[in-house]
C-alpha cells in the first residue's frame, strides 16, 4: 500500500497502522446513511414512547434496593404492589444476585414516605413476619440489645452489660460483613466469639429471620425531579454552545459548526438507543453523555488540527484528499485511545452491575458513535462546505474577485 504524501513516521510514538491510505471520504455515503437510519429509528421510538424513559432522578418517586434470602418472584411482588400502589411500578432483578430494584412513580410530594412504607408493608405481607418478635435481618444493634437484655436475665444467663453490647456488635458484624446482611439459620451465629448455646436459644425465642433486607432507599420528589431534568438539559446545551465557540475561535466557524453537528449526532443516536432498548435516563447517564460530548469533541479536534497542519504546509490535492490524508495520519492515535477506552467501558457494562448499567451503556455507545462521527460526520461537512465555496467562487469568475476559500482562510491562521 502506498505511503500518503507528507506522512512521516513518528519514531517516538506507538503505531498500530503505518502508511495507511484508506479512502474514508469515498465511502462516506453508506455510513452517513447508517447514521440517518439510526437517528430516525431513535427519534421514532422517542415519539412512540412519548419521550425518553426518565429514571427516578428526573420524574420523582421511590426506589428500593432489596436483597432476598432466596431468588424472588418478580411477578408475584409486582402483582402484590399493584394492589396497594397506584401508578407505574417497576420491579427489576439485579443480574447474578438475589436483589430487586423496586421503583414506583410518585406524583405528590406528600406520598413519598407513605409509598415507601407501603412497599415495605407489602413485602412483609408477601414474605411473612412475626409481629411479636424482632426481625433479626436488618435490626440495629440497639434493638437487638434491648430485645435480649431482660430475657437473658430471666433465662438465668448471666452476662454483664459491656460483654452483651460487645457480643451484639460482633454478631451483627458477622451478619453484615460475612453473610451480606442475611443469614439462613440462627445456628450460623454459633461461630461468633462469645456466643453460647444458651444465648443463642434466647435469641431464637426473641427474634426471627426475615427473608429480605432493604439495602438502600432513594426518594425524590416530582418537583425536584423536574428541576433536575431542566438543569440536565441546560448543562448539555451550554456544553455544546461553549464547544461551538471554542472550535470556532480556534479554527473557523464552519469547523465549529461541523464539530457541534457531530456531537448532536452522537447525543441523538445514544438517547435514541436508550429508547429502543427501554433503558432509563438517570443523572449518571447525563454524566456519561456530558463526558462523551467532550470525548467526541476532542477526537474531532485532533482530526481538524491535522487538517489545518496539512493545509498550512501547502500539501497538494483538493480538500477531499487532504481530509483523507489527515484521517489516515491520525488513525493509529484514534484506534489506541478509543479502543482502550472502549474496552474499559465494555468491562464496566458487563460486570459493573445494574446500578452502573445505564452509565456504562452510554459510554459504550457514545465511544463507538463519537469516534465514527469524527470521521464520517464532521469531516464530510468540511468537504461539502469547501465544494460549495469552490462552486460559488467559480460562478463569480469574470465579475468581482472570487471569495477566499475556507481552506485558504484556515491555512492563514
Amino acid at each position: 500500500m502506498s505511503k500518503p504524501l507528507g506522512c512521516q513516521p513518528d519514531l517516538g510514538s506507538m503505531h498500530i497502522f503505518r502508511d495507511t491510505n484508506f479512502d474514508f471520504m469515498g465511502n462516506k455515503w453508506p455510513l452517513i446513511g447508517l447514521s440517518l437510519l439510526l437517528a430516525a429509528a431513535g427519534l421514532v421510538s422517542l415519539v412512540i414512547e412519548g419521550g425518553p424513559r426518565y429514571g427516578i432522578d428526573f420524574k420523582g418517586g421511590t426506589l428500593l434496593y432489596v436483597k432476598f434470602a432466596e431468588k424472588p418472584s418478580e411477578e408475584s411482588i409486582r402483582a402484590a404492589l399493584g394492589k396497594k400502589i397506584t401508578g407505574e411500578i417497576s420491579v427489576i432483578a439485579v443480574q447474578g444476585t438475589n436483589e430487586l430494584m423496586i421503583q414506583t412513580e410518585t406524583r405528590n410530594e406528600r406520598e413519598l414516605q407513605s409509598t415507601r412504607q407501603l412497599i415495605e408493608d407489602t413485602l412483609s405481607s408477601v414474605f411473612g413476619s412475626t409481629p411479636d418478635k424482632l426481625n433479626f435481618t436488618g435490626a440495629a444493634s440497639a434493638r437487638v440489645y434491648e430485645r435480649l437484655n431482660l430475657p437473658l436475665q430471666k433465662a438465668g444467663v448471666f452476662i454483664n452489660d459491656e460483654d452483651l453490647r460487645k457480643l451484639v456488635t460482633e454478631t451483627l458484624s458477622f451478619r453484615d460483613k460475612q453473610k451480606g446482611g442475611i443469614i439462613a439459620n440462627f445456628d450460623e451465629l454459633s461461630k461468633v466469639p462469645g456466643m453460647t448455646p444458651q444465648i443463642l436459644t434466647v435469641l431464637k425465642q426473641e427474634s426471627y429471620l426475615g427473608k429480605y433486607l432493604v439495602r438502600n432507599t432513594e426518594v425524590v420528589g416530582p418537583k425536584v425531579g423536574k428541576e433536575l431534568r431542566t438543569q440536565a438539559i441546560l448543562a448539555t446545551l451550554y456544553a455544546l454552545a461553549g464547544m461551538l465557540i471554542y472550535v470556532g475561535l480556534r479554527f473557523e466557524f464552519v469547523y465549529g459548526f461541523a464539530a457541534v453537528i457531530a456531537v448532536f449526532h452522537d447525543t441523538i443516536i445514544t438517547i435514541g438507543l436508550f429508547s429502543l432498548f427501554h433503558k432509563e435516563i438517570s443523572l449518571t447517564v447525563i454524566a456519561a453523555l456530558l463526558t462523551l460530548v467532550g470525548y467526541s469533541m476532542n477526537d474531532t479536534i485532533v482530526v481538524f488540527d491535522r487538517i489545518r497542519e496539512n493545509l498550512q504546509r501547502g500539501r497538494k490535492g483538493d480538500m477531499t484528499e487532504i481530509v483523507n490524508r489527515s484521517i489516515n495520519e491520525t488513525l493509529s492515535r484514534t484506534i489506541m485511545t478509543s479502543g482502550l477506552t472502549f474496552l474499559t467501558a465494555v468491562a464496566l457494562w458487563l460486570f459493573g452491575g445494574q446500578v452502573l448499567n445505564g452509565f456504562a451503556f452510554a459510554l459504550v455507545v457514545g465511544i463507538l458513535v463519537g469516534t465514527y462521527s469524527s470521521i464520517f460526520v464532521a469531516s464530510p461537512i468540511l468537504v461539502f462546505w469547501q465544494d460549495f465555496m469552490k462552486k460559488r467562487g467559480d460562478s463569480n469568475k469574470g465579475g468581482a474577485a472570487p471569495a477566499v476559500t475556507t481552506a485558504k482562510k484556515l491555512a492563514a491562521k
